[in-house]
């Protein structure tokens, strides 16, 4: 629709959000810009073009967007935590923790605030001061599975993987699709010894995630882990033929190949 020779703003709002369900965020961002252009203080058009530019890494000009809106509205607990992702991701980590911070405090049951905060806390290596905000990510937002899928990776990472395991099956009780879930039910089982019960694990996942790398390289570790030494060869060849500069790192570390470092097969993959 026309209007006095311009576009009907939403229309040109409906256009754009189609334009990102459809991950096409730079168009987006020119469309959400002719809005602002005559309504530069509409606080939803600011958000979305925010994100937007987060989408398409301009982290600065997103950030300019968050500040206007709160310069508008400096309670506003989605601006600090999408200005926090921004700043995280061009490295200025001090002041991400202090907007999270910014948007707990100005609505303290904001889940996605103690979530991210939690993940930049990992990424950082502070595993351990990650967990609480995970716990309270999860108990404000129980419908959502990534807090407590993320708390798996935490507690794997700190070498508590009965912990880890845990927290996945949880997830899997909940979401019984949840293959990533699955996924890592099976590495935790093997980090318990349970090789066996491991590749049972692996076997159940969706048939399209069985010929993956990562599942492959798992599987090949289980396997040697049970002393089946050439079919943990064969599937180690067949992971890194998807993917040989990963399964090269991860076959010279991994203790489970061991009695296999000399085989030329290996030596072959490893290096």
């Amino acid at each position: 629709m026309i209007l006095f020779g311009k576009s009907d703003p939403s229309d040109l709002l409906r256009q754009a959000d189609l334009l990102c369900s459809g991950n096409k965020y730079k168009a987006a961002v020119g469309l959400y810009s002719r809005i602002l252009k005559d309504d530069p203080q509409n606080r939803m058009v600011l958000q979305r073009k925010g994100l937007a530019l987060n989408r398409i890494r301009r982290y600065s000009d997103a950030i300019t967007c968050f500040d206007l809106l709160l310069e508008l509205d400096d309670g506003d607990a989605p601006a600090y935590n999408n200005k926090a992702i921004a700043q995280a991701e061009l490295g200025d980590t001090a002041s991400a923790l202090e907007n999270y911070g910014r948007a707990i405090e100005a609505s303290p049951r904001y889940a996605p605030a103690y979530f991210n905060r939690a993940v930049l806390l990992d990424r950082l290596g502070e595993h351990e001061d990650a967990l609480p905000d995970l716990d309270k990510a999860t108990r404000l937002d129980r419908d959502k599975a990534n807090p407590r899928f993320y708390k798996g990776i935490v507690l794997g990472k700190m070498g508590r993987h009965a912990e880890a395991l845990s927290c996945f099956k949880e997830v899997c009780r909940a979401d019984h699709g949840h293959a990533d879930s699955q996924f890592h039910v099976a590495i935790e089982v093997a980090e318990l010894g349970k090789h066996a019960e491991a590749l049972g694990e692996l076997a159940a996942l969706p048939a399209e995630y069985r010929e993956n790398a990562n599942v492959l390289y798992a599987r090949a570790r289980s396997l040697a882990g049970l002393d089946r030494y050439d079919e943990s060869i064969a599937h180690l060849q067949k992971a890194a033929r998807k993917d040989s500069k990963t399964i090269k790192k991860w076959a010279r570390a991994e203790k489970a190949f061991d009695h296999i470092r000399d085989d030329p097969r290996f030596k072959k993959i490893a290096g």
